[in-house]
């Protein structure tokens, strides 16, 4: 099974990302299945080196009578291990699950939490009944996946709170934050997870204005 890749990514294209493994003198070129935030996310990395956490499952073809290998890629293990807990809700298979995986994983993971089963129809894939499904499946343990929400508590979240979850998960960094983010792809990671360092770094030392001070938070914050 494989669980992590890391090569250079080729292209974009249509939900899938290709990416190229060195190889002796050449690459294997793998195409990996991505959620609509992280596609959108990594568009910014192509030609660049990448590191996805991966699942691998075989998708049912033709009623059951042939299967094909599917490899579903994730920014950090956290967001995959977010799918993993996505999918054990009724009605959600893996296909389903990762195209409506359209905002960060903290900001879905704060609506389920605050019970806002509006904020959940706004993701693709997901009606009225589903996210109430979604809700009343996974509320109790969703709490290991709200840390990188912005002013989140770890115990109680506000019921209007999910909206700001999602808002203030996508809203552009100030210049420093930026620069600090593209230091950290540099070293290595991958913009997604860069970012999510970034805005972690941003909450914990709200006196750090410069790209070097944010940067330094940020790479104590690893691990988070």
């Amino acid at each position: 099974m494989l669980a992590r890749i890391t090569g250079v990514l080729d292209r974009i294209e249509g939900g899938a990302a290709t990416v190229a493994v060195p190889l002796g003198d050449g690459a294997l070129a793998y195409e990996v299945l991505v959620s609509p935030a992280l596609a959108e996310r990594l568009g910014a990395s192509v030609g660049g080196s990448v590191t996805l956490h991966t699942i691998e499952y075989f998708e049912s073809l033709t009623q059951g009578a042939s299967f094909t290998p599917r490899l579903l890629g994730f920014a950090t293990p956290s967001d995959r291990r977010f799918f993993e807990l996505l999918i054990k809700v009724k009605g959600l298979g893996p296909r389903r699950a990762l195209r409506a995986l359209a905002e960060p994983t903290s900001a879905i993971a704060a609506a389920v939490f605050a019970r806002d089963v509006k904020a959940l129809q706004r993701l693709p894939e997901i009606g009225k009944k589903l996210a109430e499904t979604i809700i009343a499946e996974l509320h109790d343990k969703i709490g290991p996946f709200l840390g990188g929400v912005p002013g989140a508590p770890s115990v109680a979240i506000r019921p209007d709170a999910a909206r700001a979850a999602l808002d203030s998960a996508s809203a552009p960094l100030p210049a420093a934050a930026a620069k600090a983010v593209a230091a950290l792809v540099r070293l290595g990671e991958t913009r997604a997870e860069a970012e999510r360092l970034v805005r972690l770094a941003l909450e914990r030392e709200p006196g750090a204005s410069s790209p070097d001070a944010l940067l330094t938070a940020a790479l104590s914050a690893r691990g988070v």
